[in-house]
């Protein structure tokens, strides 16, 4: 019922149509992700695709398109943290994934902005299911360092790529090692060498060409992560590496890290709240699907939220390219095993944009924050709810997808006799 009546408001202020320059959302349950918390009736007011206003007593300049909430929620958008999203179409096709290089020889060189699609047929199932900015990130390739990734929104606008070169990602994993050679010894001898390279360039290379570990234009590449200019993203999950993860953060002081994956993060947490360093992980992972993770467990977010790590989630464990949706069903599932609701709201939406370094723009209904918004029919971490309307930059978006259309199409029943291909 309270969708229904969602839904009727929303449409009768004609939420297909052109967006007004100033708009105000009204009569809902406003999640602030600030210090003023959650207004139970407030508003939002958005100018220029702004934030110009956010809370309880909001006055309302005449004129002003309204939408009328009806008592539902209205929060920032998720912000996703990880994910491949307009990288890949169909992953057991090859030809439509961009999301790691084989048989390339470039590592740190390698930039997910040349090969990012906002035209992505995933994306707008995902921005339907709330999430309105992303992370897109690589996969390893040739070596365990897998290149550059960026931040993205879900309108699917040609300039949806909003910052590219963000941050560098490296699989220091079980499978990193694979990729380096066999053993975590090697990969992170490699590491270390990589790192070399870009400390001593350009003057490495002036004799010749290459570096111990990587080439003159992968060091060019990597010098930015190593001077701590953008984060670099560890994929680390059993304790052991996480250690080792933070003893090189550690002997790296100007380098930021982000740990991601970190399954086994829960052994560690007060070590890793000590080091000042972030985790993205996946609040569902409970399951040992390999040795690396064999103490995952599904309390592991309320461990690290209670030892005061950076914490934000992901969806490792449902996929990173089509079902990044998923998302705020992840945070519920952390709040059932003992996260508060404020802890793991704040992990798919102000947090990742914290770490990402972009804090201060999104994640947030408060003043001067993009106007990002969503209203949703009922509590955003309970599995049945949904939103009802997306805001982008303060521009309404379509709540449609291939997936609708396609259940839209085969939902219409063709009496028998007729023929099933004719439209």
């Amino acid at each position: 019922m309270m969708k229904s009546l969602l839904c009727a408001a929303i449409l009768a202020t004609g939420l297909g149509t052109a967006t007004a320059q100033t708009l105000a959302i009204t009569n809902g349950r406003v999640v602030t992700n600030t210090e003023a918390g959650m207004v139970e009736s407030g508003t939002v007011l958005i100018r220029d695709g702004v934030i110009e206003a956010a809370g309880a007593d909001i006055a309302i300049p005449d004129g002003v398109e309204t939408i009328d909430a009806n008592g539902g929620w209205i929060t920032p958008g998720i912000f996703h943290p990880h994910t491949q999203l307009g990288l890949i179409e169909v992953s057991a096709e090859r030809s439509t994934s961009d999301v790691a290089a084989p048989a390339a020889s470039f590592t740190a060189a390698i930039d997910v902005a040349d090969g990012f699609n906002p035209a992505g047929g995933h994306i707008p199932d995902s921005r339907r299911r709330g999430v309105t900015r992303f992370a897109v990130f690589p996969s390893t390739g040739s070596a365990l360092i897998g290149g550059r990734g960026a931040l993205a929104n879900s309108s699917g606008a040609p300039d949806s790529l909003f910052d590219d070169r963000t941050f560098l990602y490296i699989d220091l994993s079980q499978s990193g090692a694979q990729t380096a050679g066999g053993s975590r010894n090697a990969a992170w001898a490699y590491l270390r060498a990589a790192f070399e390279d870009a400390r001593f360039y350009p003057g490495r290379f002036m004799s010749h060409h290459e570096g111990d570990a990587i080439n003159r234009f992968d060091a060019a590449s990597l010098v930015s992560a190593v001077r701590g200019e953008i984060p670099i993203v560890l994929q680390v999950e059993r304790a052991s590496d996480i250690r080792r993860a933070l003893r090189f953060a550690e002997q790296h002081p100007a380098a930021r890290f982000i740990l991601a994956g970190a399954a086994e993060s829960w052994m560690v947490a007060d070590e890793i709240a000590a080091a000042g360093i972030p985790v993205i992980m996946d609040p569902l992972r409970n399951l040992p699907g390999s040795f690396d993770v064999l103490a995952a467990r599904l309390d592991a977010p309320a461990r690290l939220h209670a030892a005061g790590v950076q914490t934000a989630y992901t969806t490792i464990s449902a996929d990173l390219y089509f079902n990044p949706r998923l998302i705020t069903q992840h945070a519920g599932n952390a709040v059932a095993n003992g996260a508060s609701w404020d802890d793991a709201f704040r992990a798919i939406t102000l947090t990742p944009a914290e770490i990402y370094g972009v804090g201060d723009r999104y994640g947030a209904l408060a003043e001067g924050y993009a106007g990002d918004v969503v209203i949703w029919d009922g509590d955003p971490l309970e599995v049945m709810s949904a939103p009802v309307a997306v805001l982008i930059d303060g521009e309404r978006q379509p709540m449609t997808s291939r997936q609708t259309r396609l259940a839209e199409r085969y939902s219409e029943r063709v009496p028998n006799g007729q023929y099933g291909y004719r439209h």
